[in-house]
């Protein structure tokens, strides 16, 4: 008959895990705080900060709300799981090309529009063509949109964009003239929910984006 095992002394009892816990996520709750909060109480503070925000935050702000040092990759780990933790709710928690921040899903828009029926407003198909050369051939010159155009380009038409702060002047090109050069700022692709150029959509798609965004933004 084999021999039973004796229990622990009490100074030697296993610490208890989180059941379905990782060792990264077991790290994190006992050493990213020093003790002095846990991962899910974090969260809770990322959360209030972002919903009480009106413009995205980048990780940089982020970070000051910890009281120890985080590198990006755990804050972005963290902000991951917040986005998790929100998944099948009426908002979402989205990465933008200037940070993070929180939105109603596309869906909810025809019901929030009942809160605030006021239309956004409609921009003309050279508007709209004129913004789509600017991000896809940037940086440009008023000559090089009307050239890829075929016709002339208002003063009207790139005022409307800088105002409503979707494209800026970058510089001037070394040519005759100095003509200056457009490219597309950061605002246009938060309006747009993208984080980086590459995830462009076509014209058609911009123009539908850039009109739902402009009466979400107006809900807020």
């Amino acid at each position: 008959m084999s021999e039973q095992a004796e229990p622990l002394p009490q100074s030697e009892t296993p610490l208890p895990v989180e059941t379905g816990a990782s060792h990264d996520e077991v790290s994190i709750l006992t050493d990213l705080f020093g003790g002095k909060m846990n991962t899910e109480q974090f969260k809770r503070v990322l959360e209030a900060a972002l919903l009480t925000t009106t413009e995205p935050l980048p990780v940089s702000e982020l970070k000051k709300l910890s009281d120890v040092s985080l590198d990006n990759r755990q804050m972005e780990t963290l902000l991951e799981e917040l986005a998790q933790d929100w998944q099948g709710r009426g908002v979402e928690l989205t990465r933008v090309a200037s940070g993070w921040r929180f939105r109603a899903k596309p869906e909810m828009h025809q019901y929030l529009d009942r809160l605030n029926p006021q239309k956004p407003p409609r921009y003309s198909r050279a508007v709209l063509e004129t913004l789509a050369i600017i991000a896809y051939h940037q940086p440009v010159t008023r000559g090089d949109i009307e050239e890829i155009r075929g016709v002339a380009v208002s003063s009207q038409v790139l005022k409307t964009l800088e105002a409503r702060g979707w494209v800026e002047v970058v510089g001037t090109r070394d040519t005759p003239g100095k003509p200056e050069l457009f490219a597309t700022t950061k605002h246009m692709l938060d309006d747009l929910n993208l984080r980086a150029l590459q995830e462009l959509p076509s014209l058609d798609e911009i123009g539908a984006l850039l009109e739902q965004e402009t009466n979400a933004g107006a809900q807020a």
